[in-house]
């Protein structure tokens, strides 16, 4: 093969190279508006963005429920139903409800579509290898309606504190005192609500969902201990 033609090879191949390089790279999948990728599955569970500001007070259960149902229809997911995740002590002749029992059985997915946990054990650590696998709930994962994180340990102001009033089976207190419910979320003043960590830090354990009892009922009393009054909503399926 003579010099010359090998020379022709050698300059076309370097042309090849160049007209590559100068190609612009395939542009990146454009998100969606706002907040990244659609999520896969409709949002199922969520922190509230804000409480009812009335300490303990929000209106019974119902009231709860109802707070939830609205801040969904607010950002166009109230087409199913949502409970708040609250248990009651038994009281005046009524039996205590669970958390738990309120909240369908499940999968639940945040609104960025990344799922919390499969089922009620997962949720709950209900056997030991459920409680070894776990939810995923964490501040990065535990969103509010609108698909932002909530202020937590570290962050001013602290927020982390989720009223629940259950315990950490998703069961309710069996009697009625202590009050770990704000005598069933109707008082502002006496009683002290159970609360959970949704950023699972700053406390004297890990727990999502029942992890220390509020000084009292007040908002102030929610306030100083790292609360708003927040919930944790879940979407239960039709009937």
């Amino acid at each position: 093969m003579s010099s010359r033609y090998l020379k022709m090879i050698f300059i076309a191949a370097i042309s090849t190279v160049s007209v590559l390089a100068q190609q612009p790279a395939a542009p990146a999948a454009a998100p969606a508006a706002g907040r990244g990728p659609a999520p896969t599955q409709p949002m199922s569970f969520f922190v509230t963005s804000t409480g009812i500001g009335d300490g303990g007070k929000l209106g019974g259960i119902e009231g709860a429920d109802r707070h939830c149902q609205q801040l969904a229809t607010a950002v166009n997911a109230g087409d199913r139903t949502w409970r708040a995740y609250l248990s009651t002590q038994p009281a005046e002749g009524k039996p205590a409800i669970n958390a738990r029992e309120r909240i369908g059985t499940g999968p639940w997915f945040n609104a960025r579509g990344g799922r919390i946990a499969q089922n009620l054990g997962d949720l709950h650590g209900d056997t030991l290898d459920q409680a070894r696998i776990g939810n995923t709930l964490t501040k990065a994962t535990a969103l509010n309606e609108k698909g932002e994180q909530v202020k937590g340990f570290g962050d001013q102001p602290n927020i982390h504190d989720i009223l629940t009033g259950s315990q950490l089976d998703g069961m309710a207190f069996p009697t009625a005192t202590p009050d770990q419910t704000c005598n069933n979320w109707t008082s502002n003043t006496t009683g002290g609500a159970r609360v959970g960590h949704h950023d699972r830090t700053g406390g004297p354990g890990v727990s999502w969902n029942s992890l220390h009892t509020t000084p009292g009922c007040t908002q102030q009393n929610l306030a100083q201990v790292g609360g708003a009054g927040l919930l944790y909503c879940f979407a239960v399926p039709a009937r």
